[in-house]
């Protein structure tokens, strides 16, 4: 999305017909740095995972905007923390990727260090939602991430993606294998959500549980 006389255009969020929810999505700033996102302790939602997941269209059916998350055939174009406002009262935001090996060296390290910078120390991130390519079997890299999100005490949900891709059966045994990989060393399972950006699947119930956190972060 690009500024215009700096004012970021707001667009209507319209996940499906039957999304009970009226929104507003606009986008808001990019950072290197967590000292440089937006400040006021909104709570943040983050979206990561593995280069060419799916990421941006994700986040673009989340946004009901086919453009607000840059979506490129060229993966690891994502380079910094993108903050977008959802309806005033929570961002979501689009974190680079892990694991593309085609980037160089240097800038592998530089994008690792951006999101352990963030994830470790951004105090307003709720809930980082790690996406998952429902078309493979459990990956390493995956479960490593995973890993580490448990040793900074970061809470996460999973959210598999591209579930058009793949048959039901066969979606429905990547998922059961992811499980039961996480099962080896952790004693509870996270959120779980199928999607589908090309078939709007998935996205009311990703949008449903942001809304029932918030709730709870009202709560006294």
């Amino acid at each position: 999305m690009c500024a215009k006389n700096n004012q970021f255009e707001t667009l209507p969020l319209k996940v499906c017909a039957m999304n009970p929810y009226t929104m507003s999505v606009s986008y808001v700033k990019s950072s290197e740095y967590p000292s440089q996102c937006p400040t006021g302790g909104l709570p943040e939602y983050a979206f990561i995972g593995r280069s060419n997941v799916g990421k941006s269209s994700l986040i673009n059916m989340l946004a009901g905007n086919g453009k607000l998350s840059k979506v490129s055939g060229t993966p690891g174009k994502t380079r910094l923390i993108n903050h977008f406002l959802v309806n005033n009262r929570w961002y979501m935001v689009d974190l680079p990727g892990y694991g593309f090996a085609k980037s160089s060296k240097s800038e592998r390290k530089q994008f690792s260090s951006i999101i352990t910078r963030y994830i470790s120390e951004r105090e307003s991130l709720t809930l980082l939602f790690v996406l998952i390519d429902a078309r493979l079997q459990p990956q390493s890299i995956d479960l490593a991430f995973i890993r580490q999100l448990g040793e900074h005490g970061v809470p996460f949900a999973l959210a598999f993606t591209k579930a058009d891709k793949v048959s039901g059966t066969e979606r429905r045994s990547n998922v059961e294998r992811f499980r039961r990989a996480l099962l080896e060393t952790w004693e509870e399972l996270p959120p779980i959500f199928v999607t589908s950006s090309e078939k709007k699947m998935g996205g009311e119930e990703i949008l449903r549980y942001i809304e029932h956190v918030n709730s709870d972060l009202q709560k006294p």
